[in-house]
């Protein structure tokens, strides 16, 4: 029982992060699918939910208004979500200079702080544009962004597309390199399920839907990345990826253990959405959901058992050999979490073990608040982070 356990259990965690990626390049190449990209204009408004993000705002603005698209297709509207900061000031000043109607930036001001989603839903029925974009305040977009992520709108079949993001200043973070490299990682995963047409979710920092298609998720939603796209695609519509779209964040933005915790806790509010892949049925994508989402949710779990099984084994061959190497592997996490392990690759099996533990402090986080989802903010106060930005 203990070598049926160890065995399975290994197996799941290979197929996980290197069978399926090579499964899934082996499908798309039979399977392929790419939506039709053609240059398109359509008006676009560029919506940012804010909460206290007076120091990077301003910024967030002069990225936005100096896009390469057309002035007058596209507005820039930020949502502050009750902010107690210099946010809502910092946005009125920038759309005073632009007109005095709010011209290209608009300031949405909401006194109440009610969490990312509320805002969202709120701020959507005050849109013009035919496509809504959506980015994080911290994210810096590059010029020709905005204009080549609409390009996947010129077929009518999608719904919604997805830009990527990159770091910038990767060595002044922890694990800048690691997180770099785990979204390479990603990207690649992203790009093969979208040749699929299986391709479920999009990245925060930059994604854009059409404005009439928007789903209004309930407010205590944690990932409105994947929720949004995802209620899209199970109406019948494409989700399109297009990683020449970029926006930029800094190392020190994306790390943190209490962001993989929010990171958990939206896969596994995913798991809702399966019920709608079921019929009409979507193989794809639910294979892609399944292997990709889901699977990486039980791997802590897999890991756990294969450690314990390997240690029944032990004494005998190959599995003292294979206890040897998991002992340093788990060694190096340790050593990692203490220290900064040189060269950069040591720093792998600790940010390896981290993002794998956020479930078992997403388990904390459900006993403490005594429901399957604890809401964005109770997760947010796990690492002392607002609620949104």
């Amino acid at each position: 029982m203990a070598k049926l356990l160890f065995w399975i259990s290994g197996g799941f965690i290979v197929y996980v992060y290197f069978g399926y990626p090579l499964l899934l390049w082996a499908l798309q190449a039979v399977f392929r699918s790419a939506a039709r990209q053609q240059p398109v204009e359509p008006t676009v408004s560029l919506l940012v939910a804010a909460y206290n993000e007076a120091a990077v705002i301003a910024d967030k603005i002069r990225n936005s208004v100096a896009l390469d698209y057309p002035a007058d297709k596209l507005e820039v509207v930020i949502a502050s979500d009750g902010s107690k900061d210099a946010t809502a000031e910092i946005v009125r000043s920038f759309a005073g200079v632009a007109g005095a109607d709010g011209g290209q930036v608009r300031l949405l001001n909401y006194q109440q702080n009610r969490g990312k989603m509320a805002v969202l839903n709120d701020a959507v029925n005050d849109l013009r544009g035919e496509i809504v974009a959506f980015s994080d305040a911290s994210s810096m977009l590059s010029p020709d962004s905005l204009r080549v992520l609409v390009q996947s709108f010129n077929d009518p079949h999608v719904g919604a597309a997805s830009g990527v993001y990159r770091l910038l200043k990767k060595d002044q973070a922890q694990l800048g390199a690691q997180e770099d490299l785990y979204w390479k990682y990603e990207t690649f995963l992203k790009v093969q399920e979208a040749r699929l047409g299986a391709f479920t979710g999009a990245h925060g920092s930059l994604y854009a839907i059409r404005r009439e298609l928007y789903p209004f998720p309930s407010e205590n939603t944690i990932n409105d990345d994947f929720t949004i796209p995802m209620r899209i695609l199970e109406r019948g519509h494409r989700v399109a990826y297009e990683p020449a779209a970029v926006a930029y964040e800094e190392a020190h933005e994306m790390e943190g253990f209490s962001r993989r915790v929010r990171i958990t806790a939206g896969n596994i509010e995913q798991l809702r959405e399966i019920k709608g892949l079921l019929w009409p049925p979507r193989p794809f994508v639910l294979f892609c959901l399944l292997s990709h989402k889901t699977g990486r949710l039980i791997v802590p779990v897999f890991m756990i058992i294969a450690l314990v099984a390997n240690i029944m084994l032990r004494g005998q061959f190959p599995y003292n050999w294979l206890l040897v190497g998991q002992g340093i592997f788990y060694g190096l996490a340790v050593l990692g979490a203490i220290f900064s392990l040189r060269p950069k690759v040591l720093r792998l099996p600790y940010y390896f073990c981290m993002i794998n533990s956020a479930l078992f402090a997403w388990v904390y986080q459900a006993l403490r608040h005594g429901r399957a989802i604890p809401s964005r903010i109770e997760l947010d106060r796990l690492g002392n982070r607002p609620p949104v930005g």
